[in-house]
């Protein structure tokens, strides 16, 4: 649900960010231009696959950490999904230019990112924070972290590729889909809180 921002006093960015949680993240971010030069450069698959495992276990990590240590925050909040979302991006990009995944599947993710940005915009311009990550974007982004290195995997042809290959896909379509449609419920909620605000400002009018 989204809710007005609150104006409550925090930790300046810097304290925030020497967290271990975010300092997690940030290191996961470093390693996105990293991980787009492995695949674009030399095409050293197997090192760009150990980064985007490593992203995604310390993903799982800092969310965890961030509980049992009671160090959550509001840079946290932006930071994670962030790096989600570069790694996501970066990996359609190396995907489509070395012709791994069609140019469709591409456009229509990033189209939802486009979309999902122009409303936190509108979110924000308003007064109100952006909303709460819904399980259906959590599935989503699991699904697509489990898809991305599934398909550099079975490149070439092996017998890994053949036995790997249907999960593969099967995470891809699953993570597609249930990403679009985190991008329509974040429409969806925000059309809803403009609305509630408009509605309250004219009945107080």
């Amino acid at each position: 649900m989204t809710v007005p921002a609150e104006q409550a006093p925090e930790p300046s960015l810097a304290r925030q960010a020497l967290t271990i949680p975010n300092l997690l993240s940030i290191l996961r971010l470093a390693g996105v231009p990293v991980f787009l030069w492995l695949l674009l450069g030399p095409q050293e698959d197997g090192w760009a696959l150990s980064i985007l495992i490593a992203g995604a276990f310390t993903d799982w990590l800092d969310g965890k950490l961030a509980r049992w240590l009671n160090q959550q925050s509001r840079l946290g909040q932006l930071l994670d999904p962030a790096a989600d979302r570069l790694y996501i991006v970066a990996t359609l990009v190396a995907f489509l230019v070395r012709d791994i995944i069609p140019w469709w599947f591409v456009a229509a993710l990033v189209a939802r990112e486009l979309i999902v940005g122009v409303a936190l915009v509108i979110l924000r311009r308003n007064g109100f924070a952006p909303p709460e990550v819904t399980y259906v974007g959590k599935g989503a982004t699991f699904c697509l972290m489990y898809a991305l290195p599934l398909l550099l995997l079975i490149q070439g042809d092996s017998q890994v590729a053949d036995i790997v290959g249907p999960i593969a896909y099967a995470f891809t379509i699953w993570g597609g889909l249930l990403y679009l449609w985190s991008g329509a419920l974040y429409v969806v909620q925000t059309v809803k809180a403009i609305s509630q605000r408009h509605s309250q400002q004219v009945s107080g009018s």
